[in-house]
């Protein structure tokens, strides 16, 4: 398609390879799941989680890193949510679980995601505003069921992916993506399950690593890859986990799920227990990742949800 626009006053054309569209669902049946492995969805979403595994190993949250003006209008975006939040105190009702003022939060996500990525993109790339949008909204957890789990957590990455695609973040953001950006959403949806006190969604329940996320296990676990002293066995210590966990994404996990639970480790957690047996980070960060293949890439409960459009696209990789 060829497009024409204006900057510095002068007119330029140039080329666009697609138009945007609205992403919609594309795995309706479990059949279908071989389509999704073979898209080039599926390729560009596993291959941008392990860019950034690559590209935080060894690195701590607090260490120094380019924060680009796009990354900083993300911060700002997610502290609108979290401010909203604020402002929508939960209700009172008879269930515990599942506030409905969530629906009131989510809302007017729902209202203002369009505008609030528009800010976001470079001027150029506004036109990718309405399918970019639909993966902030489905991030956040489902206003139905008032619950979240993996697949919103997926939503967010493929949000991240596609503001790459577009060239709104680059290669030399990748810190700053998972250090800034993931961290401060996972901060956003902590908030989010403690005050409506949401559901998890499809939650394996003991059995599952978490009830609420998995990737900043993943990237979490790579950030302590040749440790010169805390070794997998450490994070079951309260100590550990209370005197490290500004600088590791893997120990907020666990001081989250701390202050959550209550009874043994063990039994509340008990695939992250086991996950603590292993020597050695490298060999935590390889299974996970398998891991995450299988429990949540490979599960038709999860992908079902999935969007595709132009820029996470449901046709086959090209051989």
């Amino acid at each position: 398609h060829l497009r024409l626009y204006r900057k510095d006053g002068n007119t330029h054309w140039f080329l666009t390879h697609f138009t945007f569209m609205v992403p919609k669902k594309e795995i309706s049946m479990v059949p279908d799941m071989g389509k999704w492995k073979r898209s080039q969805a599926y390729a560009d979403y596993i291959g941008f989680i392990l860019t950034l595994n690559e590209g935080v190993k060894g690195k701590k949250l607090t260490c120094e890193y380019k924060v680009s003006e796009t990354v900083e209008k993300l911060v700002d975006l997610l502290g609108t949510l979290d401010r909203w939040i604020n402002e929508t105190p939960p209700v009172d009702q008879p269930s515990r679980f599942g506030n409905k003022a969530y629906r009131t939060w989510f809302a007017k996500l729902d209202q203002e995601a369009e505008a609030l990525v528009s800010v976001v993109l470079p001027a150029d790339k506004r036109a990718a505003a309405p399918e970019i949008a639909v993966y902030l909204k489905e991030s956040v957890g489902n206003s139905t069921r008032i619950d979240y789990g993996t697949g919103h957590e997926a939503a967010f990455a493929a949000f991240l992916c596609c503001l790459c695609k577009v060239g709104a973040l680059r290669v030399d953001d990748q810190l700053a993506i998972v250090f800034k950006v993931f961290n401060r959403y996972l901060e956003v949806m902590r908030k989010l399950q403690k005050t409506y006190r949401m559901e998890p969604a499809g939650s394996q329940g003991v059995w599952g690593l978490d009830d609420f996320q998995f990737l900043p296990f993943i990237w979490g676990s790579s950030q302590f890859i040749d440790h010169p002293t805390l070794e997998p066995r450490h994070f079951v210590d309260e100590r550990v986990v209370n005197e490290h966990h500004q600088d590791y994404m893997f120990l907020e996990c666990i001081k989250f799920i701390n202050e959550m639970k209550t009874g043994p480790f063990a039994e509340h957690s008990n695939q992250l227990w086991n996950i603590s047996a292993v020597p050695s980070w490298s060999k935590v960060n390889q299974g996970l990742i398998r891991m995450y293949k299988a429990e949540c890439l490979e599960k038709f409960p999860v992908i079902q949800h999935f969007k595709f459009g132009s820029l996470l696209s449901i046709q086959p990789v090209k051989p």
